[in-house]
């Protein structure tokens, strides 16, 4: 009677009896707030098995990004895959020379539509599109930020459409829902989402910090497997505290161990492995 009672609790709490993701990992979406918090990520990502961390300016938010990101490279140089920090869409003078500097492998955070700050820019405009153009000649992927609505959704449409040679990864999959997301990965082949920032510091987040991940969230990532990166999405002082990112990593590795393995390690780690160009 014991036994049958416990298998039933077990039965009910599927995330807590599921493995963990053990394979590698790569966070496809971080920042620092500033120039030492590299020390305590690396130091996490050793215990949690985190091979790499592109590492992303915040649309303008900080003015060191740049060179945050280039010393957390420097003394990091098997971890950190730099991101060209850009502050706005129009910001692209430098741009290629910092691509350079950095041995950059993606482009942003941009941040196009951000409703806590009062942020609402048009991807399909000449602005971007000049964005665009420098990130396709330079084969590489633009991370942006983008509220999605359903204007936002025509918009961001009419971006991928004018530049189907430039790859646009949706962050924090634009803070929408599995509809919008699926429909929008049909239509775009040159459109990659993140799913990072989803974790149980947000809401709502993509599974709480002990429950199963979200049925919809799991059937679209698992039906379209080539299309999502993970993200652990730390970039404030408090996410580096080492009990923090143990919780964050943890997590993560956990939330993946619930998708089906072949599913598990593209969105873990092969997908931005070739995206980004690393190993």
């Amino acid at each position: 009677m014991v036994l049958a009672f416990v298998l039933l609790v077990l039965l009910a709490l599927p995330s807590a009896v599921a493995a963990q993701y053990t394979g590698p990992l790569i966070d496809a979406h971080s920042h620092v707030p500033n120039a030492t918090a590299i020390n305590a990520y690396a130091a996490a990502a050793k215990r949690h098995n985190v091979s790499k961390v592109l590492l992303l300016g915040v649309g303008g938010v900080q003015k060191n990004d740049s060179a945050w990101i280039t010393d957390a490279q420097k003394k990091y140089p098997d971890l950190v895959i730099a991101g060209a920090p850009v502050a706005e869409p129009a910001a692209v003078d430098g741009l290629e020379s910092e691509i350079d500097r950095l041995g950059a492998r993606a482009l942003g955070e941009v941040h196009v539509r951000q409703l806590s700050r009062k942020i609402d820019r048009d991807p399909s405009g000449p602005e971007f599109q000049k964005l665009l153009e420098i990130a396709a000649k330079r084969k590489l992927p633009v991370v942006i930020h983008d509220d999605l609505d359903v204007r936002a959704t025509e918009r961001l449409d009419r971006a991928l459409t004018a530049r189907p040679d430039a790859t646009i990864i949706l962050a924090h999959a634009g803070e929408s829902a599995p509809p919008r997301i699926e429909s929008l990965l049909g239509r775009h082949p040159n459109l990659m989402v993140d799913l990072s920032g989803m974790h149980f510091q947000r809401k709502p987040p993509l599974a709480t910090e002990t429950g199963p991940i979200d049925p919809t969230w799991k059937a679209l990532i698992e039906k379209m497997p080539d299309r999502f990166l993970f993200g652990v999405d730390v970039w404030a002082p408090r996410l580096f505290e080492p009990a923090m990112l143990d919780r964050l990593m943890t997590w993560a590795r956990r939330v993946l161990g619930e998708l089906k393995p072949d599913v598990a390690e593209k969105v873990a780690y092969t997908n931005a492995a070739t995206l980004l160009g690393v190993k």
